[in-house]
């Protein structure tokens, strides 16, 4: 990597532009297990040009570049991350609703939750499903999420990008080919900015009662008391990740350190207070272990891992 002296410019760059730039942060402090070592330099940039010269600055100095979205699916390894983190979170996350036309101009760093319920304030429907999914818009329509029968692809109508060689580029739906948690922009190395979603008209009370109905669904199945990331592994051909956990004898009682395989749904590892990122990981690559003996399935990590090792 190019000299250190790097931080220190990349700070004065958002200095310059106007967005938040801070040094050895703490990647604990914005993820969703709360664990991880520090990020070189972690960046919260507000408007798209704020991406696009992070981008540049990355490129031209020799920099890693990473991107995080809202940390919900994410491991950071204790030793953190070396070169610009770039999260596209609260501060890039405008939402503006055209009621007229049932649009939403939407920013990637948008958590879905705050969508869904902006939509229903404007009597809009088709956002209701993403209610309870944790993430942001950004990463939502890069893997097309999904839940209760329905879709990113569903709705989304328009997609600003930057492209990997920082040129901004908008995508139409078509050409995003929205398959079953895949879209077109995977391994292309864009990067989602904003998106244009179109809705339908709806009532306001029903649209409500279905969020209350999705919403107590997740209270009832899932850890929300604990930090965790979700379910941890993917979905297996014809099966589900938790009940081979479960059924291999793992539910609520396989623990490394702090982290633990959850007593109320198998499929999430929760941090009990104290884990740390290798914590973690042991206890996922234990969990495999054990499924491919016990149950002769190859479970896949839906977790994306990220940095060094401490």
């Amino acid at each position: 990597m190019s000299d250190p002296s790097y931080i220190d410019d990349v700070v004065e760059l958002g200095r310059a532009l106007g967005f938040r730039v801070r040094a050895r942060e703490p990647m604990s402090r914005h993820t969703s297990f709360k664990v991880g070592g520090p990020a070189d330099v972690l960046a919260d940039p507000s408007e798209p040009q704020h991406v696009r010269a992070l981008r540049s600055f990355a490129v031209q100095r020799e920099v890693p570049f990473t991107l995080i979205g809202a940390g919900t699916n994410i491991l950071v390894r204790d030793g953190g991350i070396r070169g610009i983190v770039c999260r596209l979170g609260p501060a890039m996350a405008r939402i503006a609703i055209d009621e007229e036309h049932r649009r939403i101009e939407v920013q990637a760093g948008a958590l879905l939750r705050q969508v869904s319920l902006r939509a229903a304030e404007a009597s809009l429907s088709g956002m209701e499903w993403a209610v309870g999914i944790p993430g942001n818009m950004g990463g939502a329509i890069f893997m097309n999420a999904g839940a209760h029968g329905g879709a990113m692809a569903d709705v989304v109508v328009g997609v600003l990008a930057l492209t990997s060689d920082c040129r901004f580029r908008r995508w139409t739906p078509e050409e995003l080919e929205f398959g079953y948690r895949e879209s077109a922009l995977q391994g292309t190395g864009d990067i989602v900015l904003e998106a244009t979603l179109a809705l339908e008209p709806g009532d306001r009370e029903a649209i409500e009662r279905r969020h209350e109905e999705i919403l107590e669904k997740r209270r009832a199945a899932q850890p929300l008391d604990m930090p965790s990331a979700g379910s941890v592994f993917k979905r297996p051909p014809g099966d589900f990740a938790g009940r081979l956990i479960e059924a291999a004898g793992l539910k609520g009682t396989a623990r490394i350190g702090g982290a633990m395989v959850s007593g109320k749904h198998a499929g999430f590892i929760v941090n009990t207070g104290d884990a740390t990122a290798a914590d973690i990981l042991r206890l996922i690559d234990l969990v495999q272990r054990t499924v491919r003996v016990k149950m002769d399935v190859e479970l896949e990590p839906e977790v994306r891992v990220l940095g060094e090792d401490g």
